[in-house]
Formats: C-alpha cells, structure tokens, sequence
C-alpha cells in the first residue's frame, strides 16, 4: 500500500510541473482509474478479512454442548452453575452412562459367569432412557439379545423391531408365497403324513379344497376346520394348512436349512405381523422357528431376521400355549445357560426364563388319549364331552395349575409337559399314516430319545401321568431298563403318579370296539382292550421291575361317569383298572377329563399331589 501511496505522489509532482498536455491528460486519466481500482481492491480485503474473522467465530465448538448431543439429551443450557446438586446430577449421569458401557463390555467377556452376571444387571435396569436401551439393543452382541429376552419382566425397548419387509404389490397373496416355499422344499422320501398334505397343499385350489368339506383333518390335534361354503375357502383357513404342512417339514433338519435359503424366515414374519389377530398362526409361525432353532447354525440367520424381539414380545402373552411355544424357541436359542434342547413337542412350563435359582430335580407330564400339553393339565371347568369336538378348536383354558400352582410351591422344579398325536377313530380320513406309529411302543421309544435330548434323566425325577399317559410312563421305563444309554432315566426316578390310568384296559375301548363299524377305532383304542395281550404283558413286566426298584407309586381313580357325546355316560376307567396292584390307590368324587384338573389350590386332589412330589423329592427339596 506505501508504494501505491509513493505512486500517486510522484504523479501528483509531475502533472504540476509545467503546463497540460497531450501527455498530462493521459496521466489524469491514469491516475483516476488508479484511484478506483486501488479503492475495489482495499474495500475487497477488508471485507474478506472480516468475514473470515466472522466465519472461524461461528466455528468455534461448544464442547459442553458437543458432550450433551453425544449423549443425545432432549434439553441442554449453555450455562455456568455454582450450584452443587446440579453438579452432583451431571456427576451421576456421567456415571450412570460410563455403568452402561461397561455391562455392554462385560456381556461379551469370554468368561461365562462375567458374561451372565453383566446380563442379569442390564435386565434388571428400569430406570433408563429412551436412549439408553436403544444404545443397548443397538450394541449387544447375539448371545446377549438372547440372554436379555430370556429375562424375567425384561422391557421391551431392548430390541431392535424387526427390520422393514419389502413392499409388496396389491395383488400379493401369502397363500400363493407359502406354497413356492412348500415346493421348494424335498417332496421325496417323507413321511406319508408330510408328504400328504404337502402335496395337497401345493396341488389343490381354494375350490378344491372347500369340495372337499370335512377331510381336511392335520396333525398335533388341531384339526383344521372345514369350509362352511363350497364356493370358497377363507385365505387364514389356507394359510394355516400350509403353515401346519411347514410345521412337519421343520421337525427335519435338512428342510429347516432349505426354509431358511428359500427366504422363509422373512415370510414367515410377514405373516405373523399381518396375522396378529390369529392365534392359531401365529402359533403354528413359533412353532417352526422353534424347530429351526434346535440348529445351531441358523441362530445368527433367526436373530439378523428380527426373530428375538418377536419371541421376547410373545414370552409376555397371557396365553399358556403362546408363551410355551415362545419359551422353547428362546431355549433352544439359548446355549449360554440351557444345555438341553427341546425337541418338537416337549415344552418347559417352569422355569421359562434365566434363573438364578439352581435346579434341583424335575417334574415330567405326560397326557392321555385326546390330551395335550396343556389343556389337560389345566384347572377343572365346565364338563365337556368327550368326543372329538370337545378337544379340537379350543383356544380359551383356564389356569395351567402346573405353570402356576406347582411352580409357586416348588420354584426349584424345571416342570416339563410334552405332547403327542392321539385319535379316536380313524372314521376322517387324517392321512395315511402306518399303523405301528401309533403304538405304545413306537412312541415310547420316540419320547424316550426327545426326553433325553431335553435332559431327563440328568436330575432326580418324578412322573405324572393321565389315562394312557400312564402306559406309555410305564412302556419307557421298562424300555429304558434294558438300554444302557437310557440308565439314568431309570436311576433318577423317584416316584410316580398315575391319574385313572387303564392298567387292566378301558371300557370306552369296549365301547368303540363294540361299535367298530360306525367308529373306526384307532389303534390307541384297540390297545386298551381288556383283552389286549400287550396291556398284559406290559403290566407283568412294569410290576416286576417296580418292585425291584421301590420307587413309591401314587393313583388315583375316577368314581364318577364321562359324557361321551350327548347321550352316552361311561365309566371310562374302573377302580379296579386304575389299581396297579402297588402303591396307593386314592378313589376321587370326578370323572375321567377331570381326575388331574383340580378345581382350586387348596382341594385334596392338588393337596395330595404335591405332597407326593415332595416326599419324593425331600433329599433334592430339603423338605
């Protein structure tokens, strides 16, 4: 700039040094374009400068405010305080985040009692933020989101939804979806039963299948319910056949890894969402995905898919049915804390979360003809016959008294109850099904290799059984005594209970045999015919080996008669049938669905019950 100024002297000199000329007028003219150019130019630089003053002032950071966005409060002051509670606040918070991080840290040690402990403190916070628990459900890793949906009154808020299905088009039909999943998996060397339905689910239109009105009958006792129409079948009806043909399919590893490759889980979900109001679906959904979940292999595939939240959400349901089936799948997910699986039809009614309560013994049901893990197992309510529609399409029981009553009054019992297919008649055609597989011995053998994968046999034991329950009891003890491989089972039990089991055979089989040209009775039936030489010859070779062992034996015998349809009453178990020949024999005023459903906690039939399980189990209780 001084040498601009010097510039402008000089000239100033010159152009007063003499008279204007030619010469002089250019110089004026220089000068005045030197003046405005000079004044653009420092105007520019001072206007630059300041303006980048203002710019690096506006980009100073406020660390205080940097701290508290990262900590993503709703509200912060850029304020200065003397005051100490609000330091002491700050202090706590700051603390309060620095524990949440480190239980994240420690939920994923590589020792197993860190690992736990880490997750039972990070179940057990109620008084986080929105923040915090998604902060949680974004960072734990999958042994920890499993962890934290098998906690007792767990918030929800610890899982991540779900993430975002694609959009699909208006003309989109599930049904449609469910069968290229069914044809995608292996339709050769089945069992008749899955591929039967299989097939017919993949061949048949709605029209067809309404044609055919009462023959559309499935597994697990769940009968699907016939059109009322035969224009049309409702699409849920449809649904549920393809997903019940899914459930069989899932019970084989092989088509577990083919539903998963194939985008099953994915579909699967998006019916289960736009399905909520169908119990019965959604059911059949976690049934598979328990199945699935017996591989290890495709637990990260379940979790990635969203699975966790869904089941943690359904642990909650009040329903028992719903909540059992939401149990087993997160214990088979579970391979932190549960070193069991759960095969298909054994269920845990207690405990169904992580507990630090160590378990000490375990309490094993099994049901009878036209039973089911849990509504023959519930309280005593209005009488219903016993006929086919009394036991298919219920969805309302009352209280599961060994859910509830027996898992207050013994907490350290693991209460399992398992489930098996049972039929009347065979007048509906089901599916062709060989008839051995309906046998007690073929079951026995089958519930023997699930209830060792679940476990039992590793803790002392103790049976309870209903009708034909207590046969097939007394068939898997008498089998596991002659396999080495099946020892413990035998060892570990302590005592039994049958309620109005047929040793000696049923009048309803009289009955349904007498009647055979009308009612088709099942093989089940024609088992407990007095006159059946298995029945027989299982009962000689029971007693033999009870009275070896000495285990003590508990019965109960129904005094009163049961409603077969509307119009016929039957004695359907005896007295002298219900008696073993050992143990005690208890006669209780209730007929043959009400014999194990007490009507309240305080009646002898429940009283009596749980006595026997604790004297049985007073070295394990220490009662």
């Amino acid at each position: 700039m001084s040498f601009a100024a010097y510039c402008v002297f000089c000239c100033r000199r010159i152009g007063t040094s003499g008279p204007t000329t030619k010469s002089d007028l250019q110089w004026k003219d220089i000068r005045k374009i030197s003046k405005l150019t000079g004044s653009l130019i420092l105007g520019g630089f001072v206007f630059i400068t300041y303006e980048v003053l203002a710019l690096k002032k506006l980009l100073t950071l406020d660390t205080q405010a940097v701290q508290q966005e990262k900590l993503k409060s709703y509200i912060y002051v850029n304020t200065v305080s003397l005051d100490p509670k609000i330091e002491l606040r700050d202090k706590f918070t700051e603390d309060h985040e620095r524990a949440l991080w480190i239980l994240l840290k420690r939920s994923q040690s590589e020792d197993r009692i860190v690992r736990l402990q880490a997750v039972q403190q990070l179940a057990e916070n109620s008084h986080w933020h929105d923040y915090q628990y998604r902060t949680v459900a974004q960072a734990c890793d999958q042994r920890t989101v499993i962890g934290l949906a098998r906690s007792k009154d767990i918030d929800l808020r610890f899982f991540l939804p779900p993430p975002p299905l694609p959009k699909v088009k208006d003309d989109y039909a599930i049904e449609d979806e469910l069968r290229l999943l069914l044809v995608s998996l292996p339709q050769t060397d089945l069992e008749q039963c899955v591929q039967y339905f299989t097939s017919l689910a993949l061949r048949e239109s709605s029209q067809t299948l309404a044609a055919q009105r009462g023959g559309l009958w499935c597994f697990g006792g769940n009968g699907l319910p016939y059109c009322e129409t035969l224009s049309k079948v409702p699409s849920e009806t449809v649904e549920l056949f393809c997903l019940q043909a899914l459930v069989q399919h899932s019970k084989v590893s092989t088509h577990c890894d083919k539903i998963e490759a194939n985008g099953g889980l994915q579909l699967l979900q998006r019916i289960y969402q736009l399905r909520n109001d169908s119990a019965k679906i959604q059911r059949n959904i976690i049934h598979i995905i328990g199945n699935m979940a017996l591989d290890e292999r495709l637990h990260s595939s379940i979790v990635r898919a969203g699975w966790v939240s869904i089941l943690a959400e359904a642990m909650k349901s009040p329903h028992v049915i719903q909540s059992s089936h939401a149990s087993r799948a997160l214990a088979n997910l579970d391979r932190d804390t549960v070193q069991e699986k759960y095969p298909d039809g054994v269920y845990v009614l207690h405990p169904q979360y992580r507990s630090s309560q160590p378990i000490k013994a375990d309490v094993l049901f099994i049901h009878g003809l036209l039973g089911a893990a849990f509504k023959t197992w519930r309280q005593q309510d209005i009488n219903q016959p016993l006929d086919v529609k009394a036991f298919e399409g219920e969805e309302v029981y009352s209280e599961c008294w060994p859910k509830t009553w027996l898992a207050s009054d013994c907490p350290s019992l693991r209460i399992v109850s398992v489930e098996y297919d049972t039929h009347l008649s065979d007048w509906k055609t089901k599916c062709p099904t060989e008839d051995h597989r309906k046998s007690i011995a073929y079951r026995s053998n089958e519930l023997l290799n699930k209830l060792r994968a679940a476990g039992i046999g590793d803790r002392p034991l103790v049976w309870v059984s209903h009708s034909m329950g207590g046969l097939l009891v007394k068939k898997m003890l008498v089998d596991a005594s002659k396999n080495p491989e099946m020892d413990k089972i035998v060892n570990n039990t302590r005592g039994i209970i049958f309620y109005s089991v047929p040793h000696h055979g049923s009048q309803l089989a009289e009955y349904s045999m007498n009647a055979r040209y009308l009612l088709f009775p099942s093989v089940e039936v024609k088992e407990l015919s007095t006159d059946s030489p298995a029945l027989k010859e299982l009962n000689d070779d029971f007693l033999s080996f009870a009275k070896d062992k000495k285990f003590p034996v508990l019965s109960f015998a129904e005094t009163l008669p049961t409603h077969i349809g509307s119009m016929i009453k039957l004695h359907v178990v005896p007295v002298d049938s219900a008696n073993l020949g050992i143990g005690d024999l208890i006669p209780v005023e209730v007929n043959h669905l009400n014999i194990c459903k007490p009507k309240k906690k305080d009646t002898f039939l429940y009283q009596r019950t749980v006595k026997f399980i604790q004297d049985a189990l007073a070295r394990e209780l220490g009662s």
